[in-house]
């Protein structure tokens, strides 16, 4: 999710834009610890455990040495933990939060590294790498739910257990296929499981990403509308509770997406410029080197302006809970 995915809620969404409530705004240098371009396995490393690290690497350093990640650091201060993804939970970038792997591949051994980890939380998509494991669900105090539907406002939760939702093989549906509100129910009910309690919760929309690679606008846009409509419910929360910090960032860019004039003929032939209208184009399949922009909201937000890099996150963090 770049400047561009975020500008396509401005064209098409401006009155119900979430990201206009935000006025602390800063941007990240993404390259990873081997390449210029990161991978999310990295960049989610640099956000989770605060090192830049190579290329496909899940919480691991440059010499593929285990370091604590936000999910340990936190557990350790008696912070209760959650995740909510719309992709896999053993996927890159929610795995980098609690696992330790060279490879982002190996899900069925993050899958294993979930269950003995200190998360309390976590919904999304995954249920295939935990297949073979339901046994272990129960002997490590696990309440998991597989059901394909959840009627998320009508969940009560027993503070003292810990509860997953696995609601999808691997990841969860599109937009367009029908996923309907799973990441804002399920990111409030998260807020609501964590409580008034000292606790961290990181949200991702995995599957803006996904529409970059097909090179499909419909897909990035609707997955977009969606993650606007869970920023939103975030930051209603943290309005109303006054002492949350709200982070929204992305670990790079993806496709290349941008907007621009939709051309014409005009009576002559000549091609020319529509500036009332907009079309849209790609320029790459992969991840892109762009600045990535982080917004901030709530106690501390001001310390996540100007411009860094995206490990710096994890220390930003880590001195506003000390």
């Amino acid at each position: 999710m770049g400047v561009a995915q975020i500008s396509t809620l401005f064209l098409e969404k401006d009155n119900t834009n979430n990201f206009k409530r935000f006025k602390h705004i800063g941007f990240i240098n993404t390259r990873s610890g081997s390449h210029k371009i990161t991978d999310s396995a990295a960049g989610a490393t640099a956000f989770a455990c605060g090192e830049k690290t190579y290329n496909n690497s899940v919480g691991m350093n440059m010499d593929s040495v285990a370091i604590d990640n936000l999910i340990e650091v936190c557990s350790a201060m008696k912070y209760t933990t959650g995740l909510v993804s719309t992709s896999s939970i053993t996927h890159a970038t929610p795995a980098s939060f609690f696992a330790h792997t060279k490879h982002r591949k190996f899900e069925f051994d993050i899958a294993k590294q979930l269950l003995k980890s200190d998360i309390d939380f976590f919904a999304g998509g995954g249920n295939d790498f935990f297949k073979i494991m339901r046994s272990d669900m129960k002997l490590y105090d696990w309440t998991i739910d597989t059901s394909s539907y959840q009627d998320w406002k009508s969940l009560v939760f027993d503070s003292n257990k810990k509860y997953g939702y696995l609601l999808a093989g691997q990841g969860l549906p599109t937009m367009e296929a029908g996923r309907g509100d799973f990441l804002p129910e399920a990111s409030l009910a998260a807020l609501n499981y964590l409580g008034n309690r000292k606790s961290f919760l990181m949200i991702e929309g995995s599957q803006i990403d996904w529409g970059g690679h097909a090179n499909d606008y419909d897909y990035v846009f609707t997955e977009m509308e969606d993650f606007n409509k869970t920023v939103g419910v975030v930051m209603d929360y943290a309005e109303k509770d006054g002492n949350t910090l709200v982070i929204v960032t992305a670990d790079h860019e993806t496709g290349g997406l941008s907007l621009n004039a939709a051309p014409y003929k005009d009576k002559d032939g000549n091609i020319r410029q529509d500036y009332d209208k907009v079309s849209t184009s790609f320029n790459t399949g992969g991840h892109t080197a762009e600045l990535i922009p982080v917004f901030a909201y709530g106690p501390g937000s001001h310390h996540f302006q100007g411009f860094y890099e995206n490990n710096e996150i994890y220390n930003k963090i880590l001195d506003l809970m000390k």
